[in-house]
């Protein structure tokens, strides 16, 4: 074997070691609600994407594409075991989650830490961090991707963690999507929304303005709400190092909001976020980032 030969089984040996073993498969799954009226789905993903999409009928239908990477058979294999596609039934209620081995799935025993989680659902990490996947010591990876299509009307709860973004389009009940690496987009919406992320951009764009509140949060991005001509609200508006940009003529600014607390210490006055009213004034909608922009938009109807 010459040096080239050699050379070359080396790059496609250490090719091979780094590329491993790979698992793809689909799940597909038909839910219904068993108790009818004011219903609601929540999606609990750690790594891969979740796209919700509303559409004319009273089904959810559900699919999951479950890839495992590891380097060695018997990992692939543990994986394989470990990671599954969860549902609890709660009869006006269907939960959708991954079971995995670094993480127990339920409701969450320290309630203030589950406030921006449905009745405190959530994962308890068992001491694996709290990424889901770079700190567990199984040997192997893994991505579960939702794609699901669930009545217009239905109330929903999506989230993620890792490598991928929340979208959920044609919806009009309530929404709630919260994410750590990666955008939000809520698109074609029509009811109230809260959406949060750490590291992403949270777009919107609104078909019919809310009649309810609305609150949006970014630690590291930008938010880019789109809502329809005729917007009447009151705007609160809070970052560190970014401005908030709008098209709305006129957005007249309102008196900073006092509140105030007392503790161990004494009396604690804090001074809100700037407030603005847009048309008449009405419902809040509350933005707040730490290094990134707000860009407030009307769009012709």
């Amino acid at each position: 074997m010459n040096a080239k030969t050699a050379v070359l089984y080396l790059l496609v040996f250490a090719s091979q070691q780094t590329i491993g073993q790979v698992f793809r498969e689909k799940i597909n799954k038909e839910l219904s609600f068993e108790k009818k009226g004011n219903n609601a789905l929540l999606i609990f993903n750690v790594n891969g994407f979740v796209k919700v999409i509303g559409y004319e009928g009273d089904k959810i239908q559900v699919e999951v594409e479950r890839v495992i990477h590891a380097k060695t058979e018997a990992r692939l294999e543990k994986g394989k075991t470990d990671v599954q596609f969860g549902v609890i039934d709660l009869a006006d209620t269907l939960i959708v989650y991954v079971k995995g081995s670094c993480n127990e799935f339920g409701r969450n025993k320290n309630k203030g830490r589950g406030k921006k989680r449905p009745e405190g659902w959530g994962y308890q990490w068992n001491n694996c961090g709290h990424n889901g996947r770079n700190d567990c010591p199984e040997g192997y990876d893994y991505e579960m991707n939702f794609t699901i299509n669930v009545p217009v009307t239905l109330n929903l709860y999506a989230s993620t963690v890792n490598d991928g973004d929340v979208t959920i389009e044609n919806i009009a009940g309530n929404v709630l999507a919260n994410n750590v690496n990666g955008n939000i987009r809520l698109k074609s919406i029509s009811g109230p929304s809260t959406a949060s992320t750490i590291n992403g951009d949270v777009d919107l764009d609104y078909s019919q303005n809310p009649n309810q509140d609305c609150r949006y949060y970014s630690l590291n991005g930008n938010i880019n709400a789109n809502f329809r001509k005729g917007l009447a609200a009151n705007v609160s508006f809070k970052s560190f190092n970014g401005d908030l940009y709008t098209n709305v003529d006129p957005l007249e600014p309102m008196p900073a909001t006092l509140e105030k607390k007392q503790d161990g210490r004494g009396i604690l006055y804090k001074i809100g976020g700037r407030r603005y009213h847009v048309g008449k004034g009405g419902i809040l909608l509350d933005f707040e980032t730490f290094n990134g922009n707000v860009y407030l938009k009307e769009l012709a109807n």
